[in-house]
Formats: C-alpha cells, structure tokens, sequence
C-alpha cells in the first residue's frame, strides 16, 4: 500500500499502531548493548495457521469492494513484543524483554494497553515444534525455548519462538491473540528524532546505566560500567532519539521492572500524542519519512494484515486509550528468588477485562490508570 493514498485518520493509525509496537521493543534495560538487531524476516509458520506474515509494508486494496478490515469487529488483542537480539553471539535465542497487549473491546471504541514482567512466572505449555516439555518459569523464556530449532543450534527461530510465547500469555491472560509485533532496537530513535523528539513528564529521578550525558555508551567494567552517567531528573522534559531509548530502558531504579513498564507506557502516549498533535497524517511527505525511519524495526507477525487492524480500529478515539500498571511482587523461598507474581488486584483485572467490566474495575482501583 501506498500511504500517501490512505485516508488521513488510516494513515495516523497505521503509523499509531507501528510506533506502539517500536516503543514496546525499548525493555531490554537489563542488557549491556553496543549493537542490537533481529531476524528480520521470521520463518515457520504463523500461529493459527494464518497466511505468511508480512512486514510494516502492506499491498495496495482494491479499488472496489469493502475495505479491508471491515468486517474487524472486536474484541481484538494484539501482541507487542520486544525481544533482546545479540547479532554479536552466535545462535543467540531471542528472548521477550518487553511484552505488551493492547486489547480492544467488541465495538472498538475503547482500547486497554498493559504490560507483563519479563520475570512473571507462568506455566509454558509443551512445544513439540522446538523440542520443549513445558514448564513453570519465567516469562521471557518463552520466546527462547519456542525459538529453537532441532537439529539447528546456531539458527533460532524468532517466529517459532513467539508462536510459544503467544501460546503462553492467551494461556496466563485468557485472550485469544489475534495479531502480534516482533521488534528490535534498530530504528527506534531514528523514528523518535525524525518526530522531532518527544515531551514525556519524567516522574522519578533517573540515572543511566548505559549512556554518558554525550550519548555515547560507558565502558564496560567489572561488575557493571564506569564512567559519568546520563542522569534524568524529575518534571517535564523533551527527550531526542537516543534519550527517549535509554530513559525508557532502565530497571535499575526505584520501582524496578515495574516502573520500566511504567515508563514505557508513559513514553508510547508521548509519541502518539506527538503523532496528533503535529497533525503528521495531513502531511503525506512527513508521514513516507517517519515510516522510512522505522526501517526494519518492526516486523508484523500477525494472520491479518496490519492494514486491515489499522482500519478497523480507524475509529477508536485518542482519548479512549487507557495504560494499565498491573502492580506485582517478588515470588521465592527466602532468598531465592524465582520470579514476579502478579498481585490479587492486578489478576483480577484480566478477569473483569475479559468480562467486559474494565472501566468499572478501574474506576475503583484509579492507581491502576497509568498517568502523566
């Protein structure tokens, strides 16, 4: 498809919907990176036995008949996943560093967006296809054990492997995943620098573990880095490329994981907000050159077409996006820690999301909304 031919309102949500995506891919704190990329171009065979998954490029619809995605009712829950990809290690397996689901009630005129820790404990189910029993461990090791291929060590399959990690968040959420997104790193802060940086209110004092006040990474030394540290402090700021990545990439801070998760999500209202508020889809220039800098960054992993989700949710209303925190705590005997557990309020939420009673749930636990 050409986007200069989509209507205005389809062309800001093919563009809202790839920068949600790229921003998912920013979770990977944990990691010492110098350079990160993916497998652009995922074999095996999509989950549910859906036609072979297509990049953020889409075919030109044709002239007559509905367009595409009109009969898209809802609900829709699509599956956003950021993996961590060293090209730097051979036969590394990729694992799911940020998992995001952006779920959209029948109607689709409201939509919900959480995150899941990459530690949270859930039971894997067995995957003949890479050889995996199944077990109860964490999260992010989904996309590993699924990516493997026998016979091939050195050659994982990043589909393959989030086949097995949709397989395990429909099993621990209870929704069926309808479409998904595989991202890497590369791109994203092109992306945000092309926009022209984002304004985000950072609401903690922040310390980089990975960048210098220059933008260049610090030196690896033992036990963590040396070196000064890029340091955000609290209020309104504007981030460029570089900055909005690493801010939104620290786990070594207050809050943990979960203000990662926080942050991300903080971080995905900024761009979108940006998105709308530069009136980018009546710029047809402006949107071919945000698009070109996603590059290679977002690989679409789902059965229908990316523009077929994009009309179908042409007309959710911006303010009718909600960011969800799903609070957590540590789960172990003594000091050995296994994992992260979600907390009673954060499980019942995905019950009253799945009966249709979000508002209602979120009405009476407000902390749950995530601000700013």
């Amino acid at each position: 498809m050409v986007l200069g031919s989509m209507a205005p309102r389809r062309r800001w949500l093919l563009l809202g919907l790839a920068a949600l995506a790229v921003v998912a891919l920013i979770a990977a704190g944990a990691v010492v990176i110098t350079r990160l990329t993916g497998d652009n171009k995922p074999g095996g065979t999509p989950v549910g036995g859906a036609p072979t998954p297509s990049p953020v490029g889409t075919p030109t619809p044709s002239p007559s008949g509905p367009p595409p995605g009109a009969d898209i009712t809802g609900p829709l829950n699509l599956l956003l996943v950021g993996v961590d990809t060293r090209v730097s290690v051979p036969g590394w397996e990729p694992h799911s560093d940020a998992v995001l689901v952006l779920h959209v009630p029948k109607g689709l005129n409201r939509a919900y967006l959480f995150s899941l820790p990459r530690d949270l404990v859930v039971d894997i189910p067995a995957f003949p296809k890479a050889g995996y029993k199944g077990g109860k461990t964490k999260l992010t090791h989904a996309m590993s054990f699924g990516s493997r291929v026998p016979g091939k060590p050195k050659q994982p399959s990043t589909a393959q492997g989030y086949e097995l990690l949709r397989s395990t968040v429909s099993g621990y959420t209870g929704l069926r995943i309808d479409a998904g997104a595989v991202l890497t790193f590369n791109g994203f802060d092109r992306l945000v620098d092309t926009l022209g940086g984002v304004d985000i209110y950072v609401d903690q004092r922040v310390e980089s573990l990975h960048r210098r006040p220059d933008g260049k990474y610090r030196e690896s030394a033992p036990g963590g880095y040396k070196g000064p540290q890029q340091v955000y402090e609290k209020g309104q700021r504007h981030l460029n490329g570089w900055q909005a990545l690493d801010y939104a990439r620290q786990r070594y801070i207050t809050g943990g994981d979960y203000a990662r998760q926080r942050h991300q999500q903080q971080l995905i209202r900024a761009m979108t907000r940006k998105i709308l508020d530069e009136g980018l889809a009546r710029q047809p220039e402006r949107v071919d050159q945000v698009v070109s800098a996603l590059g290679d960054t977002l690989v679409y992993v789902g059965g229908r077409k990316i523009v077929d989700i994009a009309y179908a949710l042409s007309g959710l209303p911006e303010n009718r996006f909600t960011l969800v925190g799903l609070p957590g705590s540590g789960v172990g005997k003594g000091s050995a820690y296994r994992g992260e557990q979600l907390t009673a309020e954060g499980r019942k939420f995905l019950t009253e999301l799945r009966a249709g009673r979000a508002d209602a749930y979120l009405a009476a636990h407000p902390a749950l909304v995530v601000k700013n």
